[in-house]
């Protein structure tokens, strides 16, 4: 069955905590998702609290296809779209093919323990914006079991902080930072 077809109908705190697991690959490099983080559409913090704009255009698209956005006009990060308005931030993955690329990519042993990093290892590009997860190229594969969570508040934003939309996979080492105790 396709990713989207799995997908649909999770709003993005479900999708968030059925992607802790998943496989993510883009272009020969990829590894395994165990951070993310969720926001919804009536969520001060995220991008489509305030509707659709030509930036957050994808948030309001398909589920299951990419949205990305320059943060702090630095860094791309990768988000996947629940129903409209909704995405998941990707925040960490444990790195596990394509290692030799994502190093060079990187330029630091850093691989993918945050948002930033992720997308820099991934080779992600603000093009992919809107991109299915279903290609050979570009994919997510969820696993077949539900994975041990941690839960607690997302980070770096300053509205709406206290959600507990963050999730990571229990044990999981290269999360971006630690969840509370």
């Amino acid at each position: 069955m396709p990713f989207q077809e799995q997908v649909a109908g999770l709003d993005a705190v479900a999708l968030a905590r059925r992607l802790i697991g998943a496989n993510l690959l883009v272009r020969g490099a990829g590894g395994i998702i165990i951070e993310t983080e969720a926001y919804g559409q009536d969520d001060p913090a995220s991008h489509s609290f305030r509707g659709p704009t030509p930036r957050n255009a994808s948030m309001f698209g398909p589920t299951g296809h990419a949205y990305i956005y320059r943060s702090y006009g630095i860094h791309l990060c990768l988000n996947v779209v629940a129903r409209p308005g909704e995405a998941v931030l990707i925040r960490a993955l444990t790195p596990q093919v394509g290692l030799e690329l994502m190093q060079m990519r990187r330029g630091s042993p850093f691989l993918c323990s945050g948002p930033g990093r992720l997308t820099q290892a991934l080779g992600i590009r603000p093009e992919d914006d809107g991109a299915p997860f279903d290609a050979t190229d570009f994919s997510i594969t969820l696993p077949s079991t539900t994975a041990e969570l941690l839960v607690g508040p997302r980070i770096g934003i300053s509205k709406a902080k206290d959600l507990p939309w963050r999730f990571g996979l229990a044990g999981a080492g290269g999360l971006s930072r630690p969840f509370p105790r």
